[in-house]
């Protein structure tokens, strides 16, 4: 059984604070774990686990410290409404490289405050290949466990840096954008990108003004029917899927 002092240290994890504190997060659940296991760039300090994982997944653990813990320990340290049989806790990735816009193409997230949006956000974008978004201070956390839970492993591939949009747009100003508004080009007659960076916007508010103004190409997905929007990230997946190669 883990003691009062470890529940507690693990449970902190789950708040902002703590994790910029400790420079650590929190991954839970048997797909999530066992996708960053496999990645180099993501070190992982503890697994805590059950033991019917642990023997079914003695091959992918190896050498990482791992401690077998019951059901009510699980219970006790998840993030989770229902806790998934192991829980780790890594280092925040470090991406050693700086990144690159030309000959890219670039998510930008614009106010993405829901967690499970932003994360499947960034899974969506490792499955189209797009291996860099940049993301406003208004946006969620990127090591809130929902949003790591939504990446599905996703969050070791692609790289999200934490920009002040509107001076970073400015700055890299020879980058041509692309806002998803309401009303734009439609993205089913455009031709496909290979640079470029892409500006998806807040779930309910879209996109400011103040951004807006700095972007080179307005972008929609045509309607039939009668809904006022779409959904942040099943915009990102319509929107990739008519613009990447």
């Amino acid at each position: 059984m883990l003691s009062k002092s470890q529940v507690k240290y693990i449970q902190s994890l789950g708040q902002k604070k703590r994790r910029d504190e400790e420079g650590l997060f929190i991954a839970e659940g048997p797909k999530l774990v066992t996708e960053l296991l496999k990645e180099q760039k993501v070190a992982i300090k503890e697994i805590y686990a059950l033991k019917e994982w642990i023997q079914s997944n003695r091959q992918v653990i190896g050498s990482f410290p791992i401690i077998e813990i019951d059901e009510a320990d699980l219970e006790r340290i998840s993030q989770l409404a229902t806790p998934h049989a192991v829980l780790a806790i890594a280092e925040k990735i470090n991406w050693d490289k700086n990144y690159v816009l030309k000959g890219n193409v670039s998510l930008a997230l614009y106010a993405i405050r829901d967690p499970g949006n932003f994360g499947t956000i960034i899974r969506i974008a490792d499955w189209f290949g797009i291996n860099q978004i940049f993301s406003s201070s208004a946006c969620a956390d990127l090591y809130n466990p929902k949003v790591v839970q939504a990446t599905m492993g996703s969050i070791a591939r692609v790289r999200v840096e934490p920009v002040e949009l509107e001076t970073w747009l400015r700055e890299n100003k020879e980058i041509r954008t692309y806002a998803a508004v309401l009303e734009g080009r439609d993205i089913s007659r455009m031709e496909k990108l290979t640079e470029g960076i892409i500006v998806i916007g807040n779930e309910s508010k879209g996109i400011s003004d103040e951004i807006l103004n700095l972007i080179n190409v307005k972008i929609t997905i045509p309607k039939k029917g009668k809904a006022e929007s779409l959904n942040a990230a099943v915009a990102s997946g319509i929107i990739l899927s008519h613009l990447i190669l």
